[in-house]
């Protein structure tokens, strides 16, 4: 590359290396040792540490300690738990929204089950109203309260809902809120300045051999100073259509990772989130390996993702973590 001003190639250069070391990319990490293959599952902070919980089958509670850079493998759950987006609350981790049972008929999990790193121990908690449970639904926890929307009833059959619900853990008491504008499954969610944007999903209908195809397109966000919904401009619509994706709030946007779609076999390596002061889609870096139906988690101002599924279905299975660092 020829300069037409030679006095400033030298700092054009310096920047250059220095922007491209510092570019936003996914690192692979590389611990002592690796967690339990899982997919369908669920991951979650607490005390500092990451978790991987559920998937197909009964798996143990995967903790990953930072201090020692190594999985260590602790209780297992006390049923197959799949299908969920795991919550922390107190310190403890929350599984609520989720399904047991085998492809295409799971069953909702009429309980809430939470798991205590500390004790290293499972308990039942509250139970679901029966007309009201459902798994593959979003979860979130905000201001002392657990968040519970859209899902399916059904497994893969059919089903799909719109319910929006808030459940009170003091109190162990369920509020019904306004329904979403359109039912979903196979949805994360995440929450940012006081609004929920529920992002991805479809409508698994394996009744009528309609599952992966029936991607959502629409955002929808609500509003909790207003109590209302709303959804995006169409030119706001998710630019990658998936399900099975994971859904986190980072450096003031919604982050959609990977996922599943008929779009090709493999799981989307996609990353790509929503900037509400620009109202606007930004690219991300993408996945080293695509993947989805599991979870992602913030710590420590860094985006941690493990586990899940490499292809659209069931496996292969994963138990490697990747990292994105702002």
């Amino acid at each position: 590359m020829k300069f037409r001003y030679p006095e400033i190639s030298c700092i054009f250069l310096f920047n250059l290396i220095f922007a491209c070391a510092n570019a936003q990319i996914w690192q692979v990490s590389e611990p002592e040792n690796l967690p339990v293959k899982r997919h369908e599952n669920a991951m979650a902070t607490a005390n500092g540490k990451l978790y991987l919980l559920g998937g197909r089958g009964i798996k143990p509670v995967d903790e990953y300690d930072f201090k020692k850079d190594a999985w260590t493998s602790l209780a297992p759950s006390p049923l197959e738990m799949s299908h969920f987006q795991a919550i922390t609350y107190k310190n403890e981790i929350y599984v609520l929204g989720a399904f047991t049972g085998g492809y295409p008929h799971e069953i909702p999990i009429p309980d809430i089950y939470i798991f205590n790193p500390v004790k290293n121990e499972w308990r039942k908690g509250a139970p679901i109203p029966e007309n009201r449970r459902r798994g593959a639904a979003g979860a979130f926890v905000m201001n002392d309260k657990i968040y519970l929307v859209c899902g399916i009833q059904d497994g893969h059959w059919d089903g799909q809902v719109t319910w929006f619900d808030e459940f009170d853990p003091a109190t162990s008491t369920w509020k019904t809120l306004p329904d979403a504008p359109r039912p979903r499954d196979h949805v994360q969610v995440a929450v940012l300045n006081d609004k929920m944007y529920v992002a991805g999903g479809r409508l698994s209908t394996a009744r009528i051999n309609q599952v992966l195809n029936t991607v959502i397109a629409e955002v929808d966000v609500f509003d909790f100073k207003t109590n209302k919904w709303t959804t995006l401009p169409a030119e706001n619509n998710l630019p990658t259509l998936r399900a099975g994706n994971m859904t986190v709030a980072y450096d003031n946007k919604i982050v959609v990772i990977g996922g599943e779609s008929t779009a090709h076999v493999e799981a989307h390596n996609e990353v790509e989130a929503f900037n509400p002061k620009t109202n606007k889609w930004e690219k991300l870096p993408a996945l080293h390996q695509g993947r989805h139906g599991t979870g992602a988690v913030i710590l420590n101002k860094k985006i941690y993702v493990a586990a899940g599924s490499a292809n659209r279905g069931g496996g292969p299975e994963l138990n490697d973590m990747e990292v994105l660092n702002k």
